[in-house]
């Protein structure tokens, strides 16, 4: 029997997002336990709210919008490594030499930077952008982090997230990987399928 580890964030109005952004909310219409016929909420959010994935329009011109993007790179093997002492520096490919094996498609780093999604600590770990062309070499082709991004926090330019979009490599980030171990997983991590978007939530979860 296959284990199935949750890596997702719990959505709720608790939940931090990027200053500025919208946060989330879910306005409750009607419940039957108050007498109503149905239970029924909306929702409003960023689409960049908890585990997301990037679409390439979100860093770059004429990029792919969320529903365009293929969905065979949010369903596949994976590798979790784990890079430490990354807090308030930028991860680089020193960092994960020897970790990632020519042919790995989708790699999930684990920063512990960011350890409670609802608490804004702007001091999470980046990716160097010199960093993206390396596992382009090695095959990569989607990268989640436990992060909101993969740039620092206070980046305008994204010179990462630049790199990304010259190397098509697909972006997934606020995943929770507090107490994953490294190692050979299966990613499922879909995102919805709306039209014209530049993200989407996903339920990310890996499996053994």
């Amino acid at each position: 029997m296959s284990t199935i580890i949750d890596i997702s964030p719990l959505l709720s109005a608790r939940i931090a997002v990027f200053p500025g952004d919208t946060p989330f909310a879910r306005t409750q219409l009607m419940h039957v336990d108050e007498g109503q016929h149905i239970s029924l909420s909306s929702l409003t959010t960023t689409v960049h709210v908890g585990s997301h994935a990037d679409a390439p329009i979100h860093y770059g011109k004429g990029g792919r919008t969320i529903e365009a993007q293929p969905l065979d790179l949010y369903v596949g093997p994976c590798i979790v490594v784990r890079v430490e002492g990354a807090l308030g520096r930028a991860i680089t490919a020193q960092d994960l030499a020897g970790r990632v094996p020519f042919g790995t498609e989708r790699l999930i780093i684990a920063t512990g930077t960011f350890p409670n999604p609802e608490h804004w600590n702007p001091d999470f770990a980046s990716l160097d952008p010199a960093l993206i062309p390396w596992l382009h070499m090695r095959g990569v082709r989607l990268v989640a982090i436990d992060t909101p991004s993969v740039d620092r926090s206070d980046s305008k330019d994204l010179p990462t997230h630049a790199q990304f979009f010259a190397h098509d490599i697909s972006i997934i980030e606020g995943v929770v990987l507090n107490g994953v171990a490294e190692g050979h997983y299966e990613l499922i991590a879909l995102p919805l399928r709306i039209e014209g978007a530049d993200a989407s939530p996903v339920r990310a979860i890996l499996r053994r």
